[in-house]
């Protein structure tokens, strides 16, 4: 049982990763981003990119990228639709995911390409009895360390406060000064990082690249958060730990011949428990908060 809550911390932590991006715009913009699965693939292939440098620098550098691509995302594709109905806003989204995946087939083609990153971080260690690898205690302490920083950066900087108000009331907080586009750009910069390091770490889990590689962990970001309630963050985080312990106890529990029914049984799982709370563990109707 430790050893399986370990391992459902370490995927729920990636889970959170992907889910906090997501959920930060729209928190503050009510945008479903399904582009940002587009933005792990890029850290994905910027990675394969930078191989060859040291791996503290390559990562910096698919960080900066990341980021990059996502402030382009935002004023290219995103800002002049701001003030559009949440249908266009989705829309805009998905035709952009479509075309950075277009642009990806194109130029790297559909067939998949392996890459050995933080391949020091194979082995497992003995913690309390329990192997646990070294992959894994950089996930989840990485991931702490970012909802740690994000919680005091929301909370202690001036810009924090202002994406905190801005996700209250947006009118509301245009109306007493904030600048919109740089509280949204930032909001776009943030869940960019958290993109480029969540694609770090998959990569590194799977070693596998493909231009649809962002489709199914963005999936699985997109339901931690309407499992753990929309337009919160630490309920983002919730549902992500909670959807990683399904995933994993059904993994190890169910028997051999149900296993391959796993991942029906998990959104079972979360359909059961969205019967008995409609908006998400620790949701609340209309609850917008940061």
């Amino acid at each position: 049982m430790a050893q399986n809550l370990v391992n459902a911390l370490s995927l729920g932590s990636l889970y959170a990763l992907i889910a906090l991006g997501i959920a930060l715009l729209f928190s503050i913009m009510g945008l479903i981003n399904f582009a940002h699965g587009e933005l792990i693939m890029i850290g994905g292939y910027a990675l394969l990119a930078f191989d060859a440098l040291p791996l503290a620098l390559g990562v910096v550098l698919v960080i900066v990228i990341v980021v990059a691509c996502a402030l382009g995302m935002e004023r290219i594709a995103f800002r002049s639709v701001r003030q559009a109905s949440g249908e266009t806003l989705l829309m805009t989204s998905f035709a952009l995911s479509l075309f950075i995946q277009g642009a990806a087939l194109l130029f790297e083609g559909a067939d998949p390409k392996s890459v050995d990153v933080l391949g020091s971080l194979g082995a497992s260690v003995d913690v309390a009895g329990l192997s646990v690898g070294k992959l894994d205690i950089a996930i989840i302490g990485v991931t702490a360390a970012l909802l740690a920083g994000l919680a005091w950066f929301l909370r202690a900087t001036p810009l924090g406060v202002q994406m905190r108000a801005a996700a209250e009331d947006f009118k509301m907080a245009r109306a007493l000064g904030v600048r919109a586009d740089r509280v949204v750009a930032a909001a776009f910069g943030v869940s960019g990082a958290f993109a480029a390091i969540a694609a770090v770490f998959l990569v590194a889990r799977t070693g596998t690249l493909t231009p649809s590689m962002g489709l199914t962990p963005v999936l699985s970001g997109f339901v931690a958060i309407v499992l753990g309630g929309l337009g919160r963050l630490w309920a983002a985080a919730l549902g992500a730990y909670v959807l990683a312990l399904l995933t994993v106890m059904l993994q190890a529990y169910l028997p051999s011949g149900v296993a391959p029914y796993r991942d029906a049984l998990v959104y079972l799982g979360i359909i059961v428990i969205l019967v008995f709370r409609p908006h998400g563990i620790a949701g609340r109707p209309g609850a917008v908060r940061v």
